[in-house]
């Protein structure tokens, strides 16, 4: 494993997203000392937090796996996870809603989940259901060790006997055919496959290796921290400050400050320079390579969909409806062409409705609720339509008809308060291609083809987050926080 060289006491983390603070919190168990710069009033980057009027809205991600991942990077420093959190079981984990009116709970537990299979579905698909979790953990423990939760540096890294293993498990053939061998009702099919989204690929083009982020999402288990996942953001912030990382809020990095083939610090919005042995940037990388880093010849990605989120705050509550709701259209493979293939809008959304403050009343005024919509979109690359004119309005106009439609009587009128996010929104806040999902997870923008989390040239400037290796998503944040400080610790290393 290729490591930073030279000194490394004094380390320099742009941004406090979560990836930052694991690493930050890996590196401070370590014992260097750690300053961490926040452009925002408050930890978490893309897992931030919107107030308005009595309504509080995760702006990221709201969906929490592996919660271990997250008292991982806590034990680093010696803290233990139930002080700094307050995490939720949800059951069911998603309630997907079908065209045809039916309705499948997704449960951890995979005994009542065979149950609930068996009742809407048949028990020939509660049988394939079982061999199919038996598939996806085998999957993952195969993928863990040797693919996910180490540092990658050449292709030549794969070569593992579990590497055997997955060929022979059909871990490289496609996501929807494998899936297919399983399950045999398309509502199970299509709840078992959607998560390719994730990745950023079609379940008819992600490879089966994927299957682990279905066993993550539907069998190992899905959490609500109490407050919403913004409070992961901060507990990992105060354990960190705890034991001694510095964490600047309000502070905009606009360089990195280089000589003689390594970074010696980074220069803020307002001039000063900090000193530093050792660069973390936890921003998108595409973004750091191109706004903080020396100019130079960039490789060009293919980048994930992007997505369009209402935050609505309502007076409108609804009995029918889980904390995640998987709301699928007619079309299944047809909408994925539209999004990813051929740059258009979804003729028949699919859509995600989070309502947190089902679980969480806090997070809403008394009589209140709070909803995520998210709709997937196109990246800019693949189709710059014009977000910043009436469009976005619009669109979140006909989402909201389309919930009408799917049973949210009355959803409009209910309406307090309406914040819509489309891809120039995330651009604007420093997200290649418009798009909070990172490059694609294409065969080679994956593993050790995914872009580098130590730079090429600069041998002193590590890079963490989504745009680097392992990947999208909550857990593959945290663990890319592990491996950026491997990457300057020597710890982890083969």
């Amino acid at each position: 494993m290729r490591t930073v060289n030279g000194r490394t006491d004094q380390v320099v983390v742009v941004g406090a997203g979560l990836g930052g603070l694991a690493c930050a919190l890996h590196l401070a168990g370590s014992g260097r000392q750690v300053t961490v710069l926040e452009r925002e009033p408050v930890p978490g980057g893309r897992a931030g937090r919107l107030s308005v009027d009595g309504y509080e809205f995760d702006t990221g991600p709201t969906v929490l796996t592996m919660p271990e991942l997250i008292a991982e990077a806590l034990g680093a420093v010696g803290e233990e996870l139930p002080d700094w959190l307050d995490l939720i079981p949800l059951d069911p984990a998603y309630r997907a809603h079908y065209p045809d009116g039916s309705t499948l709970d997704v449960i951890t537990d995979t005994t009542r989940m065979a149950a609930e299979i068996s009742k809407v579905c048949g028990p020939r698909e509660a049988d394939g259901y079982l061999r199919f979790v038996d598939y996806a953990r085998n999957l993952w423990q195969l993928e863990r060790t040797d693919f996910i939760d180490r540092n990658l540096d050449a292709p030549t890294d794969l070569l593992t006997g579990n590497l055997v293993k997955l060929l022979a498990n059909g871990a490289f053939r496609r996501l929807q055919t494998k899936i297919n061998q399983f399950f045999r009702d398309p509502r199970t099919q299509r709840i078992f496959s959607f998560q390719a989204m994730y990745a950023g690929l079609a379940p008819h083009d992600a490879l089966a290796i994927y299957t682990v982020i279905a066993y993550l999402d539907s069998v190992a288990g899905v959490y609500f921290p109490r407050g919403g996942v913004h409070a992961v953001s901060r507990g990992m912030a105060g354990a960190a400050e705890k034991h001694g990382v510095q964490i600047r809020y309000g502070t905009t990095v606009t360089r990195v400050e280089t000589a003689n083939g390594r970074a010696t610090g980074v220069v803020t919005a307002d001039g000063e320079l900090i000193p530093a042995d050792v660069v973390v940037l936890n921003p998108d990388l595409p973004v750091a390579y191109r706004d903080l880093l020396p100019a130079s010849r960039q490789r060009r990605l293919t980048y994930s969909p992007s997505c369009v989120v209402l935050h609505v705050g309502s007076r409108q509550g609804y009995e029918k409806i889980a904390h995640h709701n998987i709301h699928f259209g007619r079309s299944w493979k047809g909408t994925f062409d539209e999004v990813i293939r051929r740059g258009e809008l979804m003729s028949d959304p699919s859509l995600l409705v989070t309502n947190p403050s089902r679980t969480d009343p806090s997070v809403a005024p008394a009589g209140g609720h709070t909803y995520y919509v998210l709709a997937p979109v196109p990246n800019l690359d693949r189709a710059p339509f014009d977000w910043r004119g009436d469009l976005g309005r619009r669109y979140a106009d006909q989402l909201i008809d389309t919930l009408e439609e799917r049973g949210y009587v009355g959803f409009g009128h209910g309406v307090e308060v309406l914040r819509t996010v489309t891809p120039a929104d995330w651009e604007e806040h420093g997200m290649a291609a418009g798009t909070p999902f990172a490059a694609a997870h294409s065969l080679f923008q994956t593993g050790p083809f995914r872009p580098s989390n130590l730079h090429r040239t600069l041998s002193n400037v590590v890079f963490v987050g989504s745009g680097t290796q392992p990947g999208v998503g909550v857990p593959m944040v945290l663990i890319s926080g592990k491996l950026a400080a491997n990457r300057i610790t020597g710890g982890g290393a083969r």
